[in-house]
């Protein structure tokens, strides 16, 4: 008898295998077989594939969130914290498991044809870019500036996972980081 929650081992094979293979790839049955759970207790979880790409979506958040709030809370100086994204993205690209930003992939596959797996992955990245917004306000930059490099920042991030993702090359974040402080220092001079 497992001692881990079905509903988690469910989750952990669906990320695995949603990570290696694509959404659309992968079926109920590959899942069930890779978490060992029955075809029944599955479903009775997570009644569709898409409320279980939803619940994997969700702890992903989670756990990104978390990831970064760790490196940010690791550096006391505001500049250094918002740079901190980078270096947690670094460490990122560096997991050899690492296949791209599943929401990017995901909404690449489901956007058009699920709002609610669409919205999710817009949550995230909106998330991230005022996450981002709340760092820079700590920093020297003027308040009329925050939200745009905000959002440009963002967008080398988002840039950053593509091309690792894409190309393999790991040093992506660190070529991101170079830029988000080029725009930190011109923001602030």
């Amino acid at each position: 008898m497992e001692t881990e929650p079905a509903e988690i081992r469910v989750l952990d094979a669906a990320e695995t295998l949603f990570d290696e293979r694509g959404v659309q790839a992968v079926g109920m049955d590959a899942i069930r077989t890779a978490s060992g759970v029955s075809l029944k207790r599955l479903y009775q979880a997570y009644p569709s594939k898409v409320e279980l790409l939803e619940a994997v979506l969700r702890r992903r958040d989670e756990a990104v969130t978390a990831g970064i709030e760790n490196y940010v809370a690791a550096r006391s100086d505001p500049r250094a914290r918002v740079l901190a994204v980078f270096d947690f993205l670094a460490d990122w690209f560096a997991d050899p498991a690492f296949r791209g930003c599943v929401f990017i992939n995901t909404y690449g596959e489901m956007g058009g044809i699920s709002e609610s797996v669409a919205a999710l992955a817009r949550e995230h990245k909106l998330g991230l870019r005022s996450r981002l917004a709340g760092l820079l306000a700590e920093t020297d930059v003027p308040p009329a500036a925050t939200e745009s490099l905000a959002t440009q920042l963002a967008l080398l991030a988002d840039g950053a996972m593509v091309t690792a993702a894409l190309t393999g090359t790991r040093d992506a974040a660190q070529q991101a980081k170079a830029a988000a402080g080029l725009l930190l220092d011109a923001a602030t001079t």
